[in-house]
């Protein structure tokens, strides 16, 4: 297992041959990035890097939680994260960044709504929306 500054590996620096890193990405990690939706998390990454004379291959694993806020009642919740992936070389790539590819699959990952399950929402928030929910025997008003 190997260890990397920062998360940050340049393979050029490395001999070929295979490397793992495990590492967390925590609330202090989430909270760092700017205009994100995730709110906080704890969140274990397995990366493995096989590197060869022409190109590489690496495949990340997250899993663990995140949190987000609920769509319906504003309130934050958690959701579960277990994704893997395996990541294209790119062209000219010096450096690869394990912590911002650990994040944009979490995120790519994540439900496109958030909702509490049933009953899991904020009370007070769940009543005031009942108030102006339309039944389906009731018409709009236009105004």
């Amino acid at each position: 297992m190997t260890n990397a500054r920062n998360n940050i590996v340049t393979p050029s620096k490395l001999e070929l041959g295979n490397y793992e890193f495990d590492f967390q990405l925590d609330n202090a990690y989430f909270s760092s990035v700017e205009k994100t939706e995730l709110l906080g998390g704890n969140v274990s990454v397995h990366a493995r890097l096989a590197l060869r004379e022409e190109d590489y291959d690496l495949t990340i694993r997250v899993t663990g939680s995140v949190q987000v806020t609920c769509d319906r009642c504003l309130d934050p919740m958690d959701v579960s994260v277990d994704a893997e992936e395996t990541v294209e070389p790119e062209d000219e790539q010096n450096e690869i960044d394990l912590n911002w590819l650990a994040y944009e699959l979490i995120v790519i990952n994540l439900p496109l709504v958030h909702r509490h399950h049933d009953g899991g929402c904020n009370p007070q928030m769940d009543a005031l929306l009942q108030n102006h929910l339309c039944s389906a025997t009731e018409e709009p008003e236009n105004d």
